[in-house]
């Protein structure tokens, strides 16, 4: 399936423990597991050992996917939106451009 977010978008978390109406950026999209990694949310603690390449080890914090469902798009005021998709002629040829449904302005 594909999904309608990209990476580089601007989403802010719906549901779950980050649930906010901050601004977060797509770090990473994995389409087959219907799943996006976001900045600064679902944050873990991993604990390491120490080794040659990490001399210290320690617990260090990573960022975990969530499921796409469980974000929404910002459109260009900021505020939550989905995603329509309208055709626009480029030099003879149709090119998909995705738009924002609250202000109908391009994403």
């Amino acid at each position: 399936m594909k999904l309608k977010i990209k990476k580089g978008d601007y989403v802010c978390i719906i549901s779950g423990n980050d649930k906010s109406e901050k601004p977060h950026r797509v770090l990473e999209v994995y389409p087959d597991k219907m799943r996006i990694l976001v900045e600064g949310v679902n944050l873990r603690s991993k604990h390491t050992r120490p080794s040659q390449q990490n001399q210290k080890g320690g617990i260090q914090k990573k960022e975990l996917p969530v499921h796409y469902s469980n974000v929404m798009l910002l459109d260009s005021d900021k505020n939550p939106t989905r995603i329509g998709t309208r055709f626009e002629e480029k030099e003879g040829k149709l090119t998909p451009v995705r738009f924002a449904r609250t202000n109908g302005n391009d994403l």
